[in-house]
């Protein structure tokens, strides 16, 4: 049989005069924006379905295209605009019949199909792809539609396991190219090396040694703001791919940075898998969450070049977990100095810290089992002696190391300004650079073409002015932190640290310095009433395993305690 014989056969069989009175609607779909231009034949293909429904009978006034799905995937209809003015089109019995390539062209997935056919079925809308015209009413070829659809959504899967598989097999070679963070750039040959730019390695190296100082991203942060550090971004895309810019720095970006395993010089692939799950709200969550490295996919060390070294890695790893987990005891707002650390020696559960009296009066209480079992509380007493009393115990424990406390900070704030003073000499390279390279586009220009010397003079004098304002920032970082110490510099650091009980004091002593400090030497604190009385057993557990038994004496309100 011929395709003209064909196309009237199949027009007098199921094709009827209430069909040709709607419209007939040639859909058209690529699942990417890549096969718009590697595979144009198939968009062709689509777009030449218009000459089959003008011979089976519609005019050519009557026949639309629905091309706004060009680029984007089957598998879901909720970003795919054209597929629901479909639907709804159809709904509206506007439809006689939808003409599609293939059934893979309408929807990848069995849900979107089914109730694709159930409306057409509903409201007398014929189907038709290479293979035929159907009639979703008919109980023939809605098995026929069901299977069709059931075959493209398996088609599909097998598709995606396929590109997973060789992804896969790809990463377990560390041959599989994936996007690198700032610090790194990507040869043409694919090996990934440091950013070839001085001060973009520097300023990588600035934030884990800082994080190394302070221990948390906020103190990088508030660092990186107070000294005007920028931080180094290659564009991604676009006209400027590839060149480098700076941008403010942020905690997300800080985060993302510190925990990524490429500083430390391991290839990772796998650390965003995707779960299907659903939060406590009900709500669908997007199941995108960062793994472990050990829980990554593929994890192959030393495949690329280090900023710092695995152990270090490691450790800022345990340290970001321990900040972001309450329970470990982490610094909290309030005049509470060992909130988190004390530990009931009834029960071994954590007490909380409670305010009252506008915050001035602080009492530790253990709590669950008033909270989870409606009994009576463990134990409670007041917050200041206890703060007082471990504070005493650790300033006691501070003496001894006085003098090398001293030197090691003198060691240490040199080594932070000679890391500084290293970036304020990259910054004044880099402006003098962009000096010296705005006056050689200026003069190159021929002095006749003024509408372009004009622009470049302007560049230019912008280029003078911003070197000109750097210049001044770094006289002022010049005159407020020397690069050496200076004599008082150096009596005033020891004579602080062999006096460390009067700083402890010192109203210039924040208690969220204190309170650093107590997580530095302490681990936990464990406390036990002795009955109702006014003695309490107290044990302080040292970091490092060591402890301290002893007995203090809390105030009470009753002479018979």
């Amino acid at each position: 049989m011929s395709p003209t014989t064909r196309v009237s056969a199949l027009a007098s069989t199921k094709i009827q005069r209430a069909h040709h009175e709607r419209l007939a609607v040639v859909y058209v779909r690529q699942s990417r924006p890549q096969q718009l231009i590697r595979h144009p034949e198939s968009t062709r293909l689509q777009y030449g379905l218009v000459d089959r429904a003008l011979a089976l009978g519609w005019p050519q006034a009557q026949v639309v295209v629905i091309d706004e799905d060009l680029g984007k995937s089957a598998d879901s209809a909720s970003e795919r605009s054209g597929f629901q003015r479909l639907v709804a089109e159809v709904s509206l019995a506007h439809v006689g019949l939808i003409l599609g390539l293939d059934m893979s062209r309408l929807a990848r997935s069995n849900r979107d199909w089914h109730q694709l056919l159930e409306v057409c079925a509903l409201c007398g809308t014929l189907i038709g792809d290479l293979d035929g015209i159907y009639d979703p009413a008919d109980d023939n070829d809605r098995l026929l539609l069901g299977l069709k659809g059931a075959m493209s959504e398996a088609e599909l899967h097998v598709l995606k396991l396929r590109m997973q598989a060789g992804k896969r097999a790809k990463a377990e070679r560390g041959e599989l190219r994936m996007r690198v963070p700032m610090g790194s750039v990507r040869r043409p040959s694919g090996e990934v090396v440091k950013d070839p730019d001085e001060q973009a390695q520097a300023v990588i190296e600035l934030i884990f040694e800082q994080f190394e100082r302070l221990g948390t991203i906020n103190g990088v942060l508030r660092t990186l703001v107070h000294h005007q550090i920028q931080l180094p971004q290659r564009v991604a895309s676009g006209d400027n791919k590839g060149e480098l810019i700076w941008r403010r720095p942020n905690r997300n970006t800080l985060s993302n940075l510190l925990h990524h395993p490429i500083y430390a010089g391991a290839y990772v692939y796998g650390r965003r898998p995707t779960e299907r799950q659903r939060r406590q709200s009900g709500r669908p969550s997007t199941g995108r969450r960062v793994a472990k490295p050990e829980d990554c996919h593929v994890l192959l060390k030393e495949r690329h070049p280090a900023y710092i070294s695995w152990e270090q890695f490691e450790r800022t790893r345990h340290q970001l977990e321990a900040n972001a987990q309450a329970s470990l005891g982490v610094m909290r707002s309030g005049p509470s100095l060992l909130a988190g650390l004390v530990v009931c020696g009834r029960c071994g559960l954590r007490m909380a810290a409670a305010y009252n009296n506008n915050g001035s009066g602080l009492r530790y209480s253990c709590c669950h089992n008033a909270i989870a079992y409606g009994r009576a509380r463990c134990q409670t007493l007041t917050g200041g002696p206890l703060d007082a009393f471990v504070s005493a115990l650790v300033l006691q424990a501070l003496e001894p190391a006085a003098l090398e406390v001293s030197l090691q900070v003198a060691a240490d704030v040199e080594a932070q300004r000679h890391t500084l003073q290293q970036h304020w000499q990259q910054r004044l390279e880099r402006a003098q650079y962009a000096v010296e390279r705005a006056d050689r586009q200026y003069r190159a220009v021929e002095p006749e073409n003024r509408l372009v010397a004009r622009t470049l003079e302007r560049q230019w004098e912008e280029a003078l002015a911003a070197q000109e304002a750097l210049h001044a920032d770094y006289r002022r970082f010049l005159v407020d932190q020397p690069m050496t110490l200076s004599a008082p510099e150096r009596e005033a650091i020891r004579r602080l640290a062999q006096d460390i009980p009067v700083r402890w004091q010192a109203s210039s002593t924040t208690v969220a310095d204190r309170q650093a400090i107590m997580r530095q030497l302490v681990e936990r604190v464990v406390v036990t009433l002795q009955g109702e009385s006014e003695k309490v057993d107290v044990v302080v557990h040292w970091m490092g395993g060591h402890q301290s038994p002893a007995t203090m004496i809390r105030p009470v309100a009753r002479l018979e305690q």
